[in-house]
């Protein structure tokens, strides 16, 4: 099983990669938000203990994001793997999935963070504000502010897996299919080791 975290800032194309990545390589698509909605939605016992937080304003318990992750993990036995989108953002989410991941008797496999440069992502942001409609692709300044905010909050994330040997940039300012090629390469090096 692979199971991939994709990491970038606010611009640098995860929701395209990701997209490339599980129609490739046939893994599940594993959203913290989209599974917050969804349990919500499907008035599941962890959708109900969630709602009671975000109703407050308060951020989803990590133990409650984690048992939702291992519904998802338990419901999807034959997957090849997954990628994980929007967890770990801390230090202590890495280390409670590490253990979760442990008792289904797999790991993850490896980091891929996606490496623009700031002016890049900036302007990339700015242009999607054009036409996305949304308010935090609009200004400059929020721009970067979601930058500085990813990097201050995902570094440690990023150092608990490189102590691993798990972490690995990726060059993400080329073209959407030379960033995948680069992508790919380390993919498809993981996959092969697997078969």
């Amino acid at each position: 099983m692979v199971n991939l975290i994709l990491f970038g800032p606010p611009g640098s194309g995860k929701g395209t990669q990701s997209a490339n990545i599980i129609q490739k390589y046939g893994l599940i698509h594993l959203s913290t938000g989209d599974l917050l909605r969804s349990e919500i939605g499907n008035k599941t016992p962890l959708g109900l203990e969630a709602k009671k937080f975000m109703d407050q304003g308060l951020l989803v318990p990590d133990e409650v994001v984690i048992g939702m992750i291992s519904s998802k993990l338990e419901a999807n036995p034959e997957a090849r793997g997954f990628i994980f989108d929007g967890f770990p953002r801390t230090t202590a989410q890495a280390e409670a999935l590490d253990k979760l991941l442990a008792l289904k008797k797999t790991a993850i496999s490896v980091v891929l963070s996606l490496e623009v440069p700031e002016d890049e992502l900036i302007k990339r942001l700015l242009n999607r504000g054009l036409t996305s409609g949304r308010s935090d692709d609009a200004s400059e300044e929020v721009v970067k502010a979601r930058i500085v905010e990813y990097h201050n909050k995902t570094a440690p994330v990023a150092d608990h897996y490189a102590k691993f040997g798990k972490f690995k940039k990726v060059k993400g300012d080329g073209t959407e299919e030379e960033v995948f090629e680069l992508l790919s390469k380390e993919l498809d090096e993981l996959v092969g080791e697997r078969v």
